[in-house]
């Protein structure tokens, strides 16, 4: 494929950890002490907002923020950019078609997965436990 759709890879899977909330917030940190080595006013710049507390209690679903921006605004521009590269390179079928084959897959398994796998797997250990003794006991 070439250059162009690795690093459209890797623009996806940054957008894509950008959803995760332990990553996003350690991202935020790192580049905030970065640049604060560099110029401690655009650091202060990049703080998110503050937040009202209510009755003395933070509430307990905070939004996270990115280099002081809202999370989806880095979400939307790195998805954005990542489609782009991947129509640029060509690549966009290949996506298609693996994003295609791992739904069906997911669908196939979901579908022939039986109920209670688990109980019916330590039904038939005990039964093999119980004929295992019978031939030791020979």
């Amino acid at each position: 494929m070439g250059p162009l759709a690795i690093v459209a890879a890797l623009t996806t899977a940054l957008s894509i950890a950008f959803l995760n909330d332990s990553f996003a917030g350690t991202f935020n940190e790192k580049v905030t002490r970065t640049v604060r080595q560099f110029s401690p006013h655009l650091a202060a710049k990049m703080r998110p907002p503050l937040t009202p507390v209510i009755r003395g209690r933070p509430s307990s679903k905070r939004a996270i923020y990115i280099c002081g921006r809202p999370r989806w605004v880095f979400v939307l521009i790195f998805s954005t950019l990542s489609f782009f590269l991947w129509f640029a390179s060509c690549g966009i079928l290949v996506v298609l078609w693996a994003l295609a084959v791992g739904l069906l897959a997911t669908l196939i398994h979901a579908s022939f997965r039986t109920p209670n796998l688990k109980a019916r797997l330590n039904t038939f250990r005990e039964e093999f436990r119980a004929v295992w003794r019978n031939y030791s006991e020979l």
